[in-house]
Parts: C-alpha cells; sequence; structure tokens
C-alpha cells in the first residue's frame, strides 16, 4: 500500500508461487476471487470512489493477434469490477477501469518479473465537510481528482472554510 496523489493505492501482486489469476486469462483463480470479495466486502462500507488498474508483464500475449498485454490488463481490471461489485462495493463507488499493459512496470529492471502483473485499487480521496465536525463527506462533496490542481489530502486541508 501506498499514499499517493489520487489517494490510498493497495497493489495486489502476483508472484512465482501465487496467482490471482489463471495463467493468461481474465478468469480470476479462487484466490483471486477470496482476496478481491474480502476487501470487497471492507471497502463497500466506505464513503470513498474506488479506481482500478489492470497490469501485466512484458510477455507477449500469444493467444491470438488480435488479443494482446492491452486487452488482458483491461479484461482483469474489470473482472476484478464485476466481483467487487456482486461482493459489497458499491455500484457507484467504481469512477474508472483502467488496463496499462506492461507500461507501468513495478520491476522496470526485471519486465517478466511476476509482481509486475497485478490489480491495482486507488481508494480516492474525498473532501471532508469541516463545518460537520464528523469525517463524513456529505452529498455535495466531490472526488478530488490528481489533475485538480486545488486537491489536497483532507488532512492538509483541516481547519479552512470550504
Amino acid at each position: 500500500m501506498t499514499v499517493t496523489s489520487e489517494g490510498l493505492r493497495i497493489e495486489l501482486m502476483e508472484s512465482a508461487s501465487g496467482t490471482l489469476f489463471d495463467n493468461g486469462s481474465p478468469k480470476l483463480n479462487n484466490d483471486g476471487q477470496e482476496l478481491l470479495i474480502t476487501l470487497a466486502q471492507e471497502l463497500g462500507k466506505l464513503p470513498n470512489k474506488i479506481s482500478i488498474e489492470g497490469h501485466t508483464d512484458s510477455q507477449a500475449y500469444a493467444l491470438s493477434g488480435n488479443y494482446g498485454n492491452w486487452e488482458l490488463s483491461t479484461d482483469r481490471a474489470n473482472a476484478a469490477r464485476r466481483l467487487m461489485q456482486a461482493n459489497g462495493l458499491g455500484i457507484g463507488q467504481v469512477t474508472q477501469v483502467r488496463g496499462f499493459a506492461d507500461q507501468r512496470l513495478r520491476k522496470s529492471d526485471n519486465p517478466l518479473d511476476p509482481s509486475n502483473r497485478r490489480i491495482s485499487l486507488i481508494v480516492q480521496y474525498t473532501v471532508l465537510n469541516n463545518d460537520a465536525g464528523d469525517a463524513k463527506p456529505s452529498a455535495a462533496d466531490e472526488v478530488k481528482k490528481p489533475d485538480d490542481k486545488n486537491a489536497t489530502p483532507p488532512a492538509a486541508n483541516s481547519g479552512k472554510k470550504e
């Protein structure tokens, strides 16, 4: 987990001994399903919006000329979204499903490393209603976007009137 300009990034990485998906497939295996269901049940309790990203390693996808790592990364992110929304994540919580193929490698010095194959969940920042005295956002609050020049983490915004 890392804190980024978008929010809390949760990286669900594959390893040589453990995977989330069937090899070369957008189909989640039992371990991947169990992990994503558990996260969906917890994240579904939050008011935050969620972005879901799919990433692959640099191994060329060889089954078809019309299907490659771009399609696989996007299909995996969408499979994660469908499972999570069916198991606790609110339908309106997901704001983006993105596929990055092998363009954002975790280990660029080893493009075939299994940890490059991953799903990233970004729990986006929310703007807090500072006048309410509690930490729950109101319906009028907006999700902060990384390209919003005025977006700051909630802690950095404390004490200011909106």
